[in-house]
């Protein structure tokens, strides 16, 4: 989330009755993620949403947080604050941007230094040993279709 949500939402949560399983409860209660909202972080974000009932285990319908899921998610907003206002400036900012920069040149070193992979040998070896057999096509197991073509298979 972004830190101006977080920051509403840590906000928000301090001062309002906070439930589990609904946006909002019969007793004037909302979630974390409404509370934000109201309080001024205005960014749609329904995977917290998903993952604050998850976490608290949210069965049908609302029910009143308890103290230790407040607490630990209080908990969890100062900690990503303090650990984003830390790495942005200072000593750990520096060396975090220059560990992100070297991953970054590695990456692209890697991908113009790899030799390429040898695919017809490969097949025609593989032939020659007889473990596999030519197949119609291959199966997409995402949607039960085949696709014209062949593929090797054992």
């Amino acid at each position: 989330m972004p830190l101006d949500t977080r920051s509403a939402m840590l906000d928000a949560v301090q001062c309002n009755s906070i439930i589990v399983g609904a946006y909002t409860g019969p007793g004037g209660g909302v979630c974390p993620m409404l509370a934000a909202h109201r309080n001024g972080g205005r960014t749609s974000f329904a995977g917290f949403a998903h993952a604050w009932d998850r976490y608290t285990g949210a069965g049908e319908g609302a029910r009143p947080a308890t103290e230790r899921e407040v607490r630990t998610l209080v908990g969890m907003l100062e900690s990503s604050i303090a650990l984003e206002a830390s790495c942005g400036d200072g000593a750990l900012g520096e060396a975090i941007a220059d560990h992100r920069s070297a991953q970054a040149q590695r990456a692209v070193s890697e991908e113009h230094d790899a030799p390429a992979p040898d695919v017809a040998g490969a097949l025609e070896d593989l032939e020659r040993a007889g473990a596999y057999r030519p197949s119609p096509g291959r199966m997409n197991w995402i949607s039960g279709t085949t696709h014209a073509g062949v593929v090797r298979s054992r």
